[in-house]
């Protein structure tokens, strides 16, 4: 193990604090997340000749739950909380996740043909393929997922 040098305790950044303590522990444990990462689902997007694959995680929902739409060169992912059915609700003895509402966004590039975009729902995780263009065209429509 090092031993970091301490700045003043009332003048140091606690998240820098935090990185410092955790610098020598596994990888798995030396990252902080953002607060605000913690809201959204975990999102890969990767690169190809063609377009852009984006992967998102949200394992627990239906492709109705979803809610894509394309607004100029905005991107937005959107899915509600759903409501439990009414009637008997369970009595959890301990309860770790729970589906949550979120709703993200990603600016595209002029590079993207918003009018072929896709999406499909697979095994808890959403695939977005958006196909690369000559030369954007502004436009605002629903996706279906298939």
């Amino acid at each position: 193990m090092t031993f970091v040098k301490a700045n003043h305790p009332i003048t140091r950044n606690m998240e820098n604090w935090v990185n410092e303590f955790f610098q020598d522990m596994p990888q798995a444990f030396s990252k902080t997340e953002s607060h605000d990462s913690l809201n959204y689902p975990p999102v890969n997007i990767v690169e190809t000749h063609t377009g852009y694959h984006l992967e998102l995680a949200a394992p627990g929902l239906q492709k109705t739950d979803f809610q894509l739409k394309v607004d100029g060169n905005i991107l937005t992912i959107h899915v509600e909380k759903r409501n439990q059915p009414a009637g008997e609700q369970p009595k959890y003895v301990r309860r770790e996740f729970q589906l949550r509402a979120f709703k993200r966004s990603f600016t595209l590039t002029n590079k993207i043909e918003t009018a072929q975009i896709q999406a499909k729902y697979e095994d808890g995780i959403l695939h977005v393929t958006l196909p690369k263009k000559e030369e954007a065209i502004p436009t605002t429509r629903e996706i279906a997922i298939q």
